[in-house]
């Protein structure tokens, strides 16, 4: 299988959806429009994905690239290709879906809880997890449920947190991605930035960890699993 990757920013984690798609010996082609402004073809792939960064999903001014972006997620996920957005590529679907994003509004950081819908519960993906669940959240942006797509799961914060376009177009507001290695090293990397997110997190982030990675590495990776197997 081929499998697009879109990078939205200079430091991507692929996580474990990276150790999903290394199990199942995938083909990937990197693509960093934010350095080019350029996206695969439509016929260059048999899954897309596109991850986060820290730009909003209506930056067009400082990324061009975005509009065509969500109208390429959206229309590979209608088309029944496996397609993946996560946080900014979540929040870029959801776009090209015609749904609204709205900006600074929700902010999330850390490991929060996760409850599933009822259609969650049923889901191929997304119904392999408990009810309700951890997982690394970061992001301040969020966007309202796209029309026609199916919600997957919610929390107070961000009220959708995650739903489903088409036969296999997946979008998480939540970074599944993110295995405790990707939070330790996002914490070295940027820790003014997560100070400033989240006072006290740094210090407070083995704890943290000890308390809820361990699951949320599990759940991450069980969604990665299910996702890779749609493909």
């Amino acid at each position: 299988m081929r499998v697009a990757i879109i990078e939205n920013t200079a430091i991507t984690h692929h996580g474990q959806v990276g150790v999903a798609l290394h199990e199942a010996a995938a083909t990937i082609d990197l693509h960093k429009p934010w350095l080019d402004g350029k996206l695969p073809a439509p016929s260059s792939f048999d899954a897309l994905i596109s991850f986060g960064g820290e730009q909003t999903a209506l930056s067009d001014h400082s990324h061009p690239y975005l509009p065509d972006l969500a109208a390429l997620l959206y229309d590979t996920a209608l088309s029944g290709k496996a397609t993946l957005g996560i946080c900014l590529g979540a929040q870029a679907l959801a776009r090209g879906a015609g749904a609204e994003n709205t900006i600074g509004s929700n902010p999330e950081f850390g490991w929060c809880q996760i409850e599933l819908t009822d259609q969650g519960r049923a889901d191929p993906v997304l119904g392999l997890l408990p009810t309700s669940f951890p997982i690394f959240e970061w992001h301040s942006d969020h966007f309202t449920l796209p029309p026609e797509a199916v919600h997957l799961a919610t929390n107070p914060a961000a009220t959708v947190q995650a739903y489903k376009v088409g036969r296999a177009g997946y979008a998480t507001q939540f970074h599944f991605e993110a295995s405790r290695a990707v939070v330790a090293d996002w914490a070295r990397r940027f820790p003014e930035v997560i100070e400033a997110q989240s006072p006290g997190f740094t210090a407070a982030l083995a704890a943290a960890a000890e308390r809820h990675g361990q699951a949320a590495d599990a759940h991450g990776l069980a969604i990665a699993r299910a996702w890779v197997a749609l493909i």
